[in-house]
This record gives structure tokens, C-alpha cells and sequence, in this order.
């Protein structure tokens, strides 16, 4: 089920036709066209989970699918630009690459972005777009903060006599491509079982905050950002997805919500506090957003 109301910035819920219709306030908070095509991009109408939908939380995505929800329009500006860039490669591949086709098996379908010569002259590159922040490339690039003695300490004020650090970048960390790597890789299954050989994958992130100062404290000093994609093994991407879209296919014939979804498809929480589109209908959330309750240690268990 698609989101059937957008919130306004005066925080009132209003359904999207009537929106599109007619704004209610004396001035809309966007363009119409804009909004349209927020209304658009909302409704995909694809039966099969997708391979986005299944590396989301079960919960997540069953919600989604089942339960009317409401959407802030600025909130879906990003995903706007990512389809917007989607659609300049797409309308630039000049016949040598394949672009934004959907391949489906029996478990999910997805819809690969670029392949072909998108590099080099190695015909078998597979390349994803993103458009993301500088926070995840920082994530995603093993870049993290460290705090160095510096050897001094305060003369005067409320640390006199403290020792004096300062913060520096380290750019050797574990990289956090998780679930970038499971979706291109994905792709990479199914073009090969489509006869399609792939030799190499990599991202294109398009840092959206490159010019703030922010981003370069975060040590991302560059607009985009190619990254390498190793290969996971067939059968655990395999035996992952069939698990989740066993899950999700349980959930949706009982009509029994799913557990809570895992802590990192939590985000460690952030994600049902600000971002999750079915945090509404989310008892879990609901409890976070409310503070009313704790969280109990068996939900705890039922996420690791």
C-alpha cells in the first residue's frame, strides 16, 4: 500500500489527491509538478518484494505494504534526485551499456542501474548510483574520528590543568557497505543467471552536503565518490533472501506483524525515531517516539 497522506509543514495530515487537488493554506510548500512527482515516485506498484524492500526490516516493509501512512514531501526530495540521476545515465548510455533494467527470479526482483563500458573498456562493470550523505560516505570509506593528546593542558577556565586533545581523521577503518554490497550484488546474481558475466562492481556516491563544512570535517573532500564492491558468496545471498522473503510472504498471509526489525536495520534506533515511513503503525516506534514505555529484553533478543 502506497502513502496515502502527506504532512504538511504546519504538521496537519491531508490526503495526497486532495493535496494535488487543491492546498489548503494560502500558498503551496512546493511546486505542484513537485509534488506530483513526490506522489509518483511514492507509488512504484510492483507485486513481488524487491531487493530494496527485503534488505529493509521485515517490519519495515510489511507495514509499508499493509497499513495506510503518511509522508513529509521534503522527505522524499533525495530519493527525487536519485531517480533524477538515474534518469541522465539512462538517457547517456549510447547503446554499449544496459541501464535501469528490472531482472526478477523466484525470490525478488530487482532493477540494476548501469553495465557495461561504464569505466574502462571491460565490458562486464555493473555500477550503482547513490546519492547519499557525508556521514554514510564517512561510513563508507573506513574514515573515523580519533581524539590525540596533544601534550598541553588548560591554564585557566574549568579544565585548567586537563590534558588538551585534538581530533583527527583516520582513514583506515572498517568500511560500512553492508547493505550496499548485498544490493549490488544481488544484481550481480541475477544478471548472471541471465547469461550476463560481471568481472567488477562498484558505487557511484554522490555526496548531497559536499560544499558544508561538515563534510569536510567528516574528511569527504570530493563530490563523488567511485567505490569498489567486492563479491559475496551466491549461496549466502541466496539463503539471506530467502529467509527475509519467507518472513515477509508468512507476515503478509497471517496478517501477523513481523518481529522487530534488527538493531543495525534499526539504525540503532534513529531510523524509527525520524526516517522509518511506517514508524505510525509501529508499536515499537510508537513506544521510542512517546517514551511511555521501555523496551523489554525479549524485543531486545527478537532483533539481534
Amino acid at each position: 500500500m502506497p502513502a496515502t497522506k502527506f504532512i504538511c509543514p504546519s504538521g496537519e495530515r491531508v490526503r495526497i489527491t486532495e493535496c494535488l487537488r487543491s492546498c489548503r493554506n494560502s500558498q503551496r510548500c512546493m511546486f505542484l509538478p513537485t509534488l506530483r512527482a513526490v506522489a509518483k515516485s511514492l507509488d512504484r506498484n510492483i507485486s513481488e518484494p524487491t531487493v530494496t524492500e527485503l534488505i529493509a526490516g521485515v517490519r519495515e516493509t510489511y507495514l509499508k505494504k499493509t497499513s495506510a501512512y503518511a509522508v513529509e514531501p521534503s522527505s522524499v526530495l533525495y530519493a527525487l534526485q536519485g531517480q533524477a540521476l538515474h534518469s541522465i545515465n539512462e538517457l547517456n548510455t549510447q547503446g554499449e551499456i544496459l541501464s535501469e533494467e528490472r531482472l526478477k527470479d523466484d525470490i525478488t526482483s530487482g532493477q540494476f542501474d548501469l553495465y557495461g563500458k561504464i569505466l574502462d573498456t571491460d565490458e562486464g562493470v555493473l555500477g550503482d548510483l547513490k546519492v547519499t550523505s557525508s556521514f554514510k560516505l564517512m561510513r563508507a570509506l573506513g574514515i573515523y574520528k580519533v581524539k590525540v593528546d596533544t601534550g598541553e593542558v588548560y591554564k585557566s577556565g574549568a579544565k585548567k590543568g586537563q590534558a588538551k586533545f585534538r581530533t583527527e581523521l583516520r582513514y583506515d577503518g572498517v568500511r560500512d557497505l553492508l547493505d550496499w554490497s548485498i544490493q549490488i550484488n544481488y544484481y550481480r546474481l541475477l544478471l548472471e543467471r541471465a547469461g550476463f558475466k560481471i568481472s567488477r562492481m562498484y558505487i557511484q556516491a554522490i555526496c548531497r552536503d559536499a560544499s558544508l563544512r561538515i563534510a569536510a570535517e567528516r574528511g569527504i573532500d570530493k563530490s563523488v565518490y567511485i567505490i569498489p564492491i567486492n563479491r559475496i558468496s551466491d549461496c549466502w545471498l541466496t539463503r539471506y533472501f530467502q529467509h527475509k522473503a519467507k518472513l515477509l510472504s508468512k507476515a503478509m498471509a497471517t496478517k501477523t506483524l513481523p518481529p522487530i526489525c534488527s538493531f543495525r536495520e534499526r539504525w540503532g534506533n534513529r531510523k524509527c525515531l525520524d526516517y522509518c515511513a511506517g514508524r505510525e503503525n509501529c508499536p515499537y516506534a510508537q513506544r521510542l517516539l512517546t517514551k511511555k514505555e521501555p523496551i523489554t529484553t525479549e524485543e531486545f533478543s527478537l532483533s539481534a
